[in-house]
Parts: C-alpha cells; structure tokens; sequence
C-alpha cells in the first residue's frame, strides 16, 4: 500500500513545487495547479503525455479541461492524502508544459479562451 507522506519529505517535496505553481488544497490533503495553454491542442496534448506517465504510475488524477485550461488535482486516494506518486506525477506534468501560463491564484476565476473570444465578439 502506498504510504502518506512524512513530515520531512512532505516539507523537501512541496516547497520546490509551490515554486512552480503547485498549492495546498483547502480542507484536503492535495496540491492543485491551473495551466493555461495557447490553445486546446496543447492543452490535450499536454493532458495526453500526462495520462501515459499516470497510467505507467497507476495513479490518476482529478483534473478538468476548459479549452486551453486545465485543472489538476494531486492525491492519493488509497492513502488519504499526499504521498511520493503525488510528487513524482507533479515534477514529470510540470516538466511537460515549461511555456504555459500558470494560474497561481487559485480563487480567482478560470478563463478559457473561448471566453474571451466570445467576449471580444
């Protein structure tokens, strides 16, 4: 079974990865990162190279996609909380899309690109 983080590793893992965008889910024990690609291409092609490394770990996450946006959610759910396939999925997507915009703030509202093409129209 695959085990909850400890305290040190939790510490050495997550400060790196807040860098990048990563953040603590409120009343979770998850981290969650918002990307925004230039296009929904990218952004499924993003989401098709992170569903092979997540299908390889067998560990899947809870994501979303709006267009060019997409939502992730890190946790593993046989442990209740964060745990290394956690981190090791983070680093590899992060290292997937170095050029995306990245919404750090994550209780803002998301725009897709659609959105804003509708509102230009």
């Amino acid at each position: 079974m695959t085990e909850i983080l400890t305290a040190d590793a939790r510490a050495a893992a997550l400060a790196p990865l807040g860098e990048t965008g990563w953040a603590a889910v409120p009343g979770r024990d998850a981290i969650r990162k918002i990307w925004k690609f230039r296009s929904f291409s990218e952004a499924w092609g993003f989401m098709s190279r992170a569903a092979l490394r997540a299908e390889k770990l067998n560990h899947h996450p809870e994501w979303s996609n709006v267009y060019n946006v997409v939502d992730i959610t890190l946790t593993t759910h046989s442990c209740n909380g964060l745990s290394a396939l956690d981190i090791d999925l983070a680093r590899h997507m992060d290292s997937l899309a170095p050029g995306a915009e990245i919404q750090r703030d994550h209780g803002e509202p998301v725009s897709c690109l659609c959105e804003l093409h509708h509102r230009r129209a």
